[in-house]
């Protein structure tokens, strides 16, 4: 007779699943042998926390849930930030963790912690099994609530005797095709006349437009209308190819370049903006440009985005529907044209300045010139985020990953580390700070392990240095944030990987270009300099504020 984790395994398999990642404990010893005779992969990691990036990052780039494993209380604590990392930018994930016997307490109260409470406000559902029979329907219930929108994760915990009982065989549920609804002809009627009747429109792309299956859907909405478009951080790539539209990217919430056609704009046509990010633009009463929502869902109101109009449903099908109301009737505004050509040079400023330690534009500058199209650049978070969002120049979708929800340092490597895995043939970057690189550099094992080709460029200023320019923006002395370093090309030998360290400013793109061609994971410690571009941002947002409320 099969047991309750033959059950699981069983259904994640129905479910595709090929990979689990994760670190297991005795609590999920059944699992584990249920596991090893089934043709899904155990990726062991050395941190619960990486697992739940890289199986984040799986849901990120394919749509599909991807799966991590932890055991009871601290491990499953461990998933917290992976939770919260896929709850905010809305990736569809699995969490599973062991639980102690549900029907004994032969160790009382030792490591259990109520990991079903905890994880409620992490996740779309949180649920202990404690009928191995409800197996099958569990799954096909997690997987399904994991996937539609708004995408996230969903914990299941399996106790030990759930897991090892032994139960008649259960048949698994059938997957089922996710239907999306389909938006309201009147409201979509209601939006194209709101455009054509707007003399200067702007489309912001947001998180919810960067679906790995609306790259085709939203590339031909804006070569069909021909309308300029910027976008939020988290919806950089969404449009493949160069259509000469791309204003550029809010990389922050005003007083940037992009912010001078959002002043320029009377109407805004926000897709897939979800208010989960750092705002791209602030709301206010009176005066600037109406807003239009096309998302999925209702827009979450907030004190700095309060669309005028809403067109809900799948977002795929509702630009080609705006499309097809729009093309051909639409003037090119020359003027918007023509700011796109200013704010374009402007980032190009200093890209090729010479100095060192490399400062961020030209660190920009380089990586694009040694990425080939459709390599994948995968950003912890830090300084240079802000910098790789305004500067980097994408062609291909889901190219640039970067988190401008959550936010959280040490996902940078994981997440590179996943797409390796799912794209072995291209070139994967991996960009980290010093400080977000040591919270999980640990899975530079794990890398070499799996036989990974991978480039982990550290950017080395020997600080915490986001939170050193919010200082010097709020006029702060500079205070705790220095720290010190190892030797990061004898700590990336140590693991079994190459390293090299960078000395000159033109050896930048050499150094990638070897470490690619050599194979397998390479470091490179790359000195950085952020002092002059602190002070240049600041007087940016000091000196260039352009009035941007919105009615």
């Amino acid at each position: 007779m099969p047991k309750g984790s033959d059950l699981l395994v069983a259904a994640l398999e129905n479910e595709g699943v090929d990979r689990i990642f994760g670190v297991p404990g005795e609590e999920n010893l059944d699992f584990l042998e249920s596991l090893r005779n089934s043709r899904i992969e155990l990726v062991l990691t050395r941190h619960e926390q990486a697992a739940a990036f890289m199986a984040a990052t799986h849901g990120r780039l394919t749509g599909r849930p991807g799966v991590c494993l932890a055991t009871l209380g601290p491990g499953a604590l461990n998933f917290s930030t992976g939770a919260a990392y896929a709850h905010l930018g809305a990736w569809p994930l699995i969490l599973i963790t062991g639980q102690k016997a549900v029907m004994s307490a032969k160790q009382a109260r030792f490591q259990i912690v109520d990991i079903v409470a905890s994880m409620k406000p992490l996740t779309k559902m949180t649920r202990q099994i404690v009928n191995a029979a409800a197996i099958p329907a569990t799954v096909r219930d997690a997987f399904r609530v994991a996937m539609e929108e708004r995408p996230g994760p969903v914990h299941l915990e399996l106790p030990e005797d759930i897991a090892g009982e032994e139960v008649e065989a259960v048949p698994v549920v059938p997957v089922h095709p996710l239907e999306r609804p389909i938006a309201a002809p009147a409201a979509l009627d209601r939006a194209a006349a709101a455009i054509l009747a707007a003399k200067r429109p702007l489309v912001m792309i947001g998180a919810a437009g960067s679906r790995p299956w609306l790259a085709d859907d939203l590339s031909a909405f804006v070569s069909r209308t021909r309308l300029p478009f910027f976008n939020t951080q988290m919806g950089k790539g969404a449009v493949t190819g160069g259509s000469n539209l791309y204003m550029g990217t809010a990389a922050l919430s005003e007083g940037d370049y992009v912010h001078e056609a959002v002043a320029r704009a009377d109407l805004i046509i926000a897709v897939g903006h979800d208010t989960v990010e750092k705002p791209p633009f602030l709301m206010k009463s009176g005066g600037g440009p109406k807003v239009i929502h096309v998302g999925f869902q209702s827009a979450t109101v907030e004190q700095v985005y309060q669309p005028d109009i809403e067109v809900l449903g799948d977002i795929g099908s509702t630009v080609g529907a705006l499309a097809d109301r729009l093309e051909g009737k639409l003037t090119e505004d020359g003027g918007m044209m023509e700011l796109r050509q200013k704010i374009l040079a402007r980032l190009n400023d200093r890209a090729e300045e010479d100095r060192f330690p490399v400062t961020p534009q030209r660190l920009v500058h380089d990586v694009r010139e040694a990425m080939p199209e459709d390599g994948i650049v995968c950003l912890d978070n830090g300084m240079y985020k802000i910098w790789f969002a305004r500067n980097y120049r994408t062609h291909v979708a889901n190219t640039l990953l970067l988190d401008n929800a959550l936010a959280t340092m040490g996902a940078g490597l994981p997440s590179a580390m996943m797409a390796s895995i799912l794209y072995p043939q291209r070139r994967v970057l991996a960009v980290c700070g010093d400080g977000g690189f040591m919270m999980n550099s640990q899975e530079m094992e794990t890398a070499v392990r799996l036989g990974l080709n991978l480039v982990v460029l550290i950017l080395n200023d020997s600080a915490y240095g986001m939170i050193r320019w919010k200082q010097a923006v709020d006029g702060f002395e500079d205070f705790g944030m220095r720290f010190g370093n190892p030797d990061f090309v004898r700590y990336a030998e140590a693991y079994g990987a190459k390293g090299t360290r960078v000395t000159a400013v033109e050896d930048l793109v050499p150094s990638i270009e070897a470490a690619f061609a050599g194979g397998g994971v390479h470091l490179l410690d790359v000195p950085i300099d952020y002092s002059e571009n602190t002070r240049v941002l600041v007087n940016e947002l000091r000196n260039r504020t352009p009035d941007v409320g919105c009615a």
